[in-house]
């Protein structure tokens, strides 16, 4: 019937491996020792059955992955790959579901109904998808997928990890799925080149570290792609920050300042910037650079670059600071970097004091007198021999705006400080608090209290707010509990 998606191959179909469970070998064959002490518990008054022992149950998961995995191997042996491309999911899975069939009823091998389906579906992912990870892709749930070997899958829900109950076959069957990944992508990870950075086909991030590097098998961390794009009316439902944070932040990505997103890993820096640019005005020309691509911009003249590593012969590299020294000779209204960690950050500055106001970046540091230190650290690690003053003489002219943006222990993400850089004062970069998050106290349930709140102080851009039509009440500036 389907015999479009079977290879041409004389014979019958390679058997499964003999060490597919066996109808009757649900459990493995007790000794013969047992065997007696069995024959008297037989004799005995009947006793209530008993619930699967955690044992019992791991041996026949175990048994059910191996299934698996011969099974996968016998649709590699029988699938026509090139037509399996073309294939319409429901034909594909009627395919596999055949063969599935077929090898089940050769081995003798019993399964539930429940167990069968899944065992088709999860042999559909090894061929169409990504294997296990494809049912948590598919959870929008999900925002995190954290891999610590074959064994041991963890996600982030809600900002809290947990350990799902995905595993993979061995350390071979993770392998494979890694170098799925990667290769789609037009790269590699291998022991001479352990770590690897990529994007999945959804736009998700993709990161790996593999053996000898990765001592207890592979390490994969997935930063899921959000289909949704989150806006500030959004942030602001879900308690990000403030209605007067917003409106501040619209009045300076518009009158644009040069903002930078400050924050931990997972802290929503990314999330943030894609908000912050939807105050960009349409009719503006913007340039993206990133090493995966994650920003998602809505306004019409887009131009997005990626760097890329270097290729296997150690040439082909395009760093940032590569694509952000072109991005200059091709007329941006704007820059936005994606996230400056290196030496692009010279380039960064002077983009910033060159014309190209507006611009935004990300970086990582914990609060906005430490992102100014990162900044200068950066420049230094550059290779750049400047005076200090000079470097934060540069730092002071060029970045307007700082946002905090934070992880609390609770798993929220909250904006938690609005800082403007308002110039020097002898050799020290001059900063002043606009908005913050105040904690107030600790709910039983570990949820943390607080609210947003002005520090009093009158933006230092006011005027130049009002001179571009943004005329914002000054009791947004106030503390709560004074307005």
């Amino acid at each position: 019937m389907f015999s479009r998606f079977r290879k041409d191959q004389p014979g019958a179909a390679a058997p499964v491996s003999r060490a597919v469970p066996q109808a009757h070998d649900a459990l493995p064959p007790l000794p013969e020792k047992a065997k007696p002490a069995m024959a008297m518990r037989q004799r005995a008054k009947p006793q209530p059955a008993a619930p699967a022992t955690p044992d019992k149950d791991r041996r026949r998961r175990q048994r059910i992955l191996e299934l698996k995995s011969d099974m996968h191997t016998r649709l590699l042996d029988n699938l026509n790959l090139a037509a399996v491309d073309a294939a319409s999911e429901a034909e594909l899975r009627a395919e596999i579901a055949a063969i599935t069939t077929e090898a089940l009823n050769e081995a003798s091998v019993v399964l539930t109904s429940e167990e069968r389906m899944t065992l088709i579906q999860d042999l559909y992912f090894e061929v169409r998808g990504l294997g296990p990870l494809e049912p948590l892709l598919k959870d929008d749930t999900i925002n995190d997928i954290l891999v610590n070997g074959p064994q041991r899958v963890f996600v982030e829900r809600a900002g809290k990890l947990e350990l799902s109950d995905v595993t993979f076959k061995d350390e071979r069957h993770l392998m494979r799925i890694i170098d799925k990944i990667v290769s789609a992508v037009g790269r590699r990870v291998d022991e001479s080149n352990p770590y690897v950075d990529a994007r999945l086909a959804d736009g998700s991030r993709f990161n790996a570290m593999v053996p000898p590097v990765a001592v207890d098998g592979s390490l994969v961390s997935i930063r899921k792609f959000k289909k949704e794009k989150l806006g500030i009316d959004d942030l602001v439902q879900f308690g990000a920050f403030s209605e007067e944070m917003a409106l501040y932040l619209e009045a300076a990505v518009a009158t644009r300042l040069n903002i930078i997103v400050s924050g931990g890993t997972g802290s929503g820096k990314t999330t943030t910037l894609n908000a912050l640019s939807s105050f960009i005005d349409s009719s503006e020309r913007i340039l993206t650079i990133e090493d995966t691509a994650e920003l998602q911009l809505q306004q019409p003249h887009v131009g997005r670059m990626e760097s890329r590593p270097a290729k296997v012969e150690g040439k082909g590299a395009v760093t940032q600071r590569d694509c952000l020294k072109n991005a200059l000779r091709m007329r941006p209204d704007r820059i936005i970097v994606g996230e400056t960690r290196g030496e692009e950050v010279i380039d960064m500055l002077q983009a910033m004091n060159t014309g190209h106001d507006g611009s935004m970046t990300t970086i990582h540091a914990n609060s906005a007198r430490d992102g100014v230190s990162r900044l200068e650290n950066m420049v230094a690690m550059a290779g750049i021999e400047m005076p200090l003053r000079a470097v934060r003489s540069q730092i002071a002219s060029a970045v307007n705006l700082i946002v905090q943006a934070s992880r609390l222990q609770d798993g929220s993400r909250r904006m938690v400080s609005i800082t403007e850089i308002t110039g020097m004062e002898g050799d020290v970069i001059s900063m002043q608090e606009v908005f913050r998050f105040e904690r107030t106290g600790l709910e039983p349930n570990g949820k943390i209290i607080g609210h947003f709140t002005g520090t009093g102080i009158r933006s230092n851009f006011a005027d130049r707010f009002k001179r571009w039509g943004y005329d914002l009440p000054n009791p947004i500036y106030d503390v709560i509990g004074e307005r």
